[in-house]
């Protein structure tokens, strides 16, 4: 089945009609229903793994993908044992930000973090023979918290449920049940769960109905399969459903989201080294790819769109024209560098389609610790690279020597000699504007205070820096 297309701008357009045309598309694979003006249309999303970092990230694309194409309905195909609180408090926000309706289809069970999900959702079905509940918080490695913060835990995730299940009959009383083993579960006279356990719900337990007037006890109803829960709630033939596909591809993306910080400091550490050695190489091209892995894997994982890439990219330009053909300025460079980090916290960010973006500590909060960690990582590995560099070392043995073929004394290691200031030196290398000087038949680091110049350009030393040479050409 042909979705439009049209909605999607560029490149999206692009690859939507290559997935019509080809079905080469990857992460969405579509029914086979024939097109119909008037359907309505059906997201579903699989949940079928511990809850973690990769299952938050395929529901946020999934939601989006729903928004995009104006989907009336999106369906979580739940299956998993539980997983992460905080990436379930997550998950519940993102529901939450579904302007249709969300039903959790309970395929085999949802356990733990998988009933606090489904609790967030509008209606709960389930599959013959499924099974929800056994909610109460462990720690990380599936063993008992200290009592206190247990208590803690309870009460705010009951609290939580609460928010999440109001108007929605018993589900409140049902999944507090769940979560907290001294909670009595009793409808009337029907005592569903005494104090001393958690409440563990079958298919047929959960639609059961008690009260007056009656009400199912947590579920809608209980459906043999997908297709027959969507022939339930729209009509059967009265829509079209797509399935999000996910791929081994993606979930490569995921998980690389999750070293962020690592990769955008690899990648500054080496382009600062780059822009610090002559000509253009490998360290350059190693930043650009780490930079580049964190923008596919926010983009896989769904958080971002292909423009903050751009704005990287025109940032990048003004540092190297900055650089390049007017050094020491700094005219481009600024606004360049700002471009770039500004794209970096943009494509890191949380943006919702048709929906306003919300300017608040919460919403920045963690793409800039991902981008302070980043540069903060970059100092750090160059401040321990530096240690290396007053004897050579591992800078000479890496980049000075294997490019001009020769030793290379540290600046530093001849500042005591007041006689470098005002020497006269060859340019051995380009200085564009920094490379390498020849005085006295040693080889110095050097920096020129404005422009360029090629080699074998005569130069002055002005002044001794840290750990290079500053020079005019001579006049």
């Amino acid at each position: 089945m042909i979705k439009p297309c049209l909605k999607f701008p560029d490149v999206k357009l692009f690859l939507c009609l290559l997935s019509a045309i080809l079905g080469l598309l990857p992460g969405i694979s579509h029914s086979q229903q024939p097109a119909s003006i008037g359907k309505k249309k059906v997201i579903v999303i699989p949940i079928r793994a511990q809850i973690a970092p990769p299952e938050l990230f395929i529901l946020r694309r999934g939601l989006k993908t729903a928004i995009e194409q104006g989907a009336d309905t999106v369906i979580l195909d739940m299956e998993t044992p539980g997983g992460r609180l905080d990436i379930t408090f997550d998950m519940l926000k993102a529901i939450e930000r579904f302007p249709g309706k969300v039903v959790t289809y309970v395929n085999r069970e949802a356990i733990s973090a998988g009933a606090l999900i489904s609790a967030g959702t509008d209606e709960i079905y389930f599959s013959p023979g499924a099974v929800i509940g056994a909610a109460a918080p462990v720690s990380g490695a599936g063993q008992d918290i200290d009592a206190t913060m247990k208590l803690k835990i309870v009460s705010y995730l009951k609290a939580v449920v609460r928010s999440v299940s109001e108007d929605k009959g018993y589900r409140g009383e049902v999944i507090s049940a769940m979560i907290d083993e001294d909670y009595e579960l009793k409808i009337g006279e029907d005592i569903i769960k005494p104090k001393g356990e958690l409440l563990t719900l079958t298919a047929v337990e959960a639609v059961k109905k008690y009260g007056d007037p009656a009400q199912t006890l947590l579920g809608a109803g209980i459906e043999p399969s997908l297709e027959s829960l969507m022939d339930t709630l729209l009509g059967k033939e009265n829509y079209s459903a797509t399935r999000l596909e996910i791929t081994w591809s993606e979930k490569i993306a995921q998980y690389l989201t999750t070293l962020t910080p690592i990769l955008l400091a690899a990648g500054l550490l080496l382009i600062f080294i780059e822009f610090k050695t002559p000509g253009f190489g490998i360290f350059g091209i190693g930043g650009g790819i780490f930079l580049a892995i964190v923008f596919f894997g926010h983009y896989a994982a769904g958080l971002s769109g292909h423009e903050p890439a751009l704005f990287f990219a025109l940032g990048l330009a003004l540092v190297i024209i900055d650089l390049f053909f007017i050094p020491g300025l700094f005219v481009l460079a600024i606004p360049g560098a700002l471009l770039m980090f500004g794209s970096l916290i943009w494509g890191m960010s949380d943006i919702w389609p048709k929906q306003p973006i919300p300017w608040n500590s919460s919403f920045l909060a963690r793409p800039m610790i991902n981008l302070i960690a980043g540069v903060g990582g970059a100092i750090l590995m160059f401040a321990l690279l530096l240690r290396f560099m007053p004897s050579g070392g591992l800078w000479g043995k890496m980049v000075l020597t294997t490019a001009i073929g020769g030793e290379t004394t540290a600046a530093n290691s001849d500042r005591s000699q007041p006689s470098l200031i005002g020497r006269q030196g060859l340019a051995v290398t380009g200085l564009f504007p920094s490379g390498q000087i020849e005085i006295s038949g040693k080889r110095y680091d050097a920096r020129l205070t404005l422009g360029t110049a090629s080699p074998g350009t005569e130069v002055t030393v002005v002044s001794v820096g840290e750990f290079e040479l500053k020079v005019e050409p001579l006049v």
